[in-house]
């Protein structure tokens, strides 16, 4: 273990989430066991992290066909998670149309407290239903714009302000396609705190090699809750890594509340030996900040292109030319079929 130097009692800057065991869960297929839950969330909230989200990568009731079977129930992941943290708050993300009002008992059942309700960035007014219900259940409620840059700050304020109508607690931009530069986070930030009356969050792609960098550059602007994941663990290139936002932050004086060192022990000695593939930049990953491609299409696209002989890249430059969005995975499918069938007419003229 890392020694860990003596840390003050000044109260955090911002409110730092961790999606470790939600986004994380693309990269490896949603194949988290119960003691893999156990142990990130015990270093997770010994490292002093606020609020842990715990779920399927597409949220709760995500486990299907469309977007992958999960290896273990995630209700039992979720009060595996519960009963593993001893100050941490247990996050769970839902999706209208995935996840369901019952889900979200459910999970206050188990002893969930915050409520994290995602939509694409210009449809928060889907959410009202599912908001109010985390509300009356008496869990925080956080509204969660997916797909940020696919919006102008502008039109993100808009969709802001509809989510604390319906009684948001916090309200989130998901750069979700790790899109946004540090001209783009700045400016919806600034757009967004100086038009609603609740806190603003930010939740940062690797894609562009930027997620760190925009995470810093929201809470210059006033964001005051940041996202990670531990060793960046998440779909497409991977989040903003916890550990190093939390080392960063140190550096630059602002107060995480949370302690880097431990931080990068539960990376190294937890994350890393489960994952399946290192979070990398490699072309597949730089072509979803590119072409703005939702980052949990990177395994279908992978998938796909496999099955029908086509280029995982050519399949997600069309998938950002259609502008796709989350929820139309079916058409990554669709694509490779029209890329196979254009390159076998291709030969054949030849």
């Amino acid at each position: 273990m890392t020694a860990t130097p003596e840390t003050t009692a000044a109260a955090p800057d911002f409110r730092l989430i961790d999606s470790t065991l939600r986004d994380g869960s693309h990269a490896i297929s949603h194949q988290y066991t119960v003691e893999q839950v156990e142990a990130i969330v015990k270093g997770l909230d010994g490292a002093g992290v606020q609020v842990i989200e715990v779920a399927h990568g597409d949220g709760l009731g995500g486990s299907s066909f469309n977007y992958g079977f999960s290896a273990v129930d995630e209700m039992k992941l979720v009060e595996a998670a519960v009963n593993s943290t001893t100050n941490a708050k247990i996050a769970c993300l839902l999706l209208p149309g995935i996840g369901t009002v019952d889900d979200l008992k459910r999970v206050r059942d188990l002893g969930v407290g915050v409520a994290r309700i995602a939509v694409h960035c210009t449809e928060a007014d889907i959410t009202e239903q599912h908001i109010k219900m985390a509300k009356d259940l008496g869990m925080e409620a956080i509204g969660f714009l997916m797909m940020a840059h696919m919006n102008s700050p502008e039109g993100l304020l808009e969709q802001a302000r509809l989510m604390e109508s319906y009684g948001a607690d916090t309200v989130y931009f998901a750069d979700s396609a790790g899109a946004l530069t540090t001209n783009g986070v700045p400016a919806r930030v600034a757009e967004i705190v100086g038009g609603i009356d609740v806190p603003l969050g930010v939740h940062a792609h690797q894609n562009l090699s930027l997620a760190v960098a925009n995470s810093i550059a929201a809470y210059e602007e006033g964001a005051r809750n940041l996202d990670g994941t531990s060793a960046g663990l998440g779909a497409g290139a991977g989040n903003c890594p916890t550990e190093i936002l939390a080392a960063v932050c140190e550096k630059n004086g602002i107060v995480s509340g949370v302690d880097p060192l431990k931080l990068m022990d539960v990376a190294e000695d937890i994350t890393r030996p489960l994952m399946t593939r290192q979070q990398v930049i490699d072309r597949a990953g730089l072509i979803l900040g590119y072409a703005g491609v939702y980052g949990s299409f990177l395994l279908h696209a992978q998938r796909a292109a496999e099955r029908y002989g086509v280029s995982q890249a050519d399949i997600l430059l069309e998938l950002g030319r259609r502008k796709v969005v989350g929820g139309q995975e079916d058409m990554i499918i669709d694509v490779a079929l029209e890329l196979a069938k254009k390159h076998a007419e291709a030969e054949v003229t030849v």
